[in-house]
């Protein structure tokens, strides 16, 4: 049995009966712990000088966009392509080509974590049911069989599908009853305080706080929260 020294969070046999594992998806299976907008202002910022505010408001307008308006079948880099587009139209940016420029360097860091993160899943399905429950467009099913997570997953959740988004309690639930597992029976594993800690919180869902590079010195929401600086330290938590 391992368990993890500062939160208390063990394997099947320290007796907690876990027996599933849900994940967020952005941030969380295709990034280090830092969210698409953070990703995307870096990017940004490494082509044009724009304020953080102007940033976050177009950001969010084309994210908005987005959501429920994308074929099921739309491809990961070509979502990542609109996203970009929508941010340089709200922003007014007169290069042309730099929405493209920043998309394809978004989707190569993302293949790289997700190439990780599907070995990692490889090694924990034998043990734990697992499933994304993810803030999305509508195309999350068809993006996980691209990237190769699809095999190893026993449910899909997408807030543009359910009609909810993290942190309503509806849409872990809604996780939950896919996998027919109970509350206390499983844990949460995101990059999102707000969205994915509190959400599993109150549906009485154990949590992991993936927080990456953390920057801005946050602390996990409850004392005794496991967390973790990359994803693959769950290996060491859970097998």
């Amino acid at each position: 049995m391992i368990l993890d020294r500062n939160s208390g969070l063990g394997t099947r046999d320290s007796g907690l009966g876990i027996s599933a594992l849900l994940f967020d998806f952005g941030g969380t299976l295709d990034g280090p712990g830092i969210a698409w907008r953070e990703r995307f202002f870096r990017l940004w910022r490494d082509e044009e000088d724009v304020p953080r505010e102007r940033f976050d408001r177009a950001f969010f307008d084309a994210d908005d966009a987005l959501e429920g308006s994308v074929p099921p079948t739309l491809p990961f880099a070509e979502t990542v392509s609109r996203l970009a587009r929508g941010v340089a139209a709200g922003l007014g940016t007169g290069d042309k080509a730099m929405p493209a420029r920043v998309a394809e360097r978004f989707c190569a860091a993302s293949r790289e974590s997700l190439s990780e993160s599907a070995a990692l899943l490889a090694r924990l399905t034998p043990r734990y049911k697992l499933a994304i429950v993810s803030n999305f467009y509508g195309n999350l099913t068809g993006v996980c069989r691209e990237v190769g997570l699809d095999g190893f997953l026993s449910a899909r959740v997408d807030s543009a599908v359910v009609g909810c988004r993290k942190p309503d309690r509806a849409i872990f639930n809604a996780a939950l009853a896919q996998l027919s597992v109970e509350p206390g029976e499983s844990v949460f594993i995101g990059d999102s305080l707000e969205r994915d800690m509190a959400g599993a919180r109150a549906v009485g869902m154990r949590h992991v706080w993936l927080a990456g590079e953390n920057p801005d010195g946050r602390r996990s929401c409850c004392p005794e929260d496991a967390v973790i600086r990359r994803l693959d330290e769950l290996a060491e938590m859970l097998l």
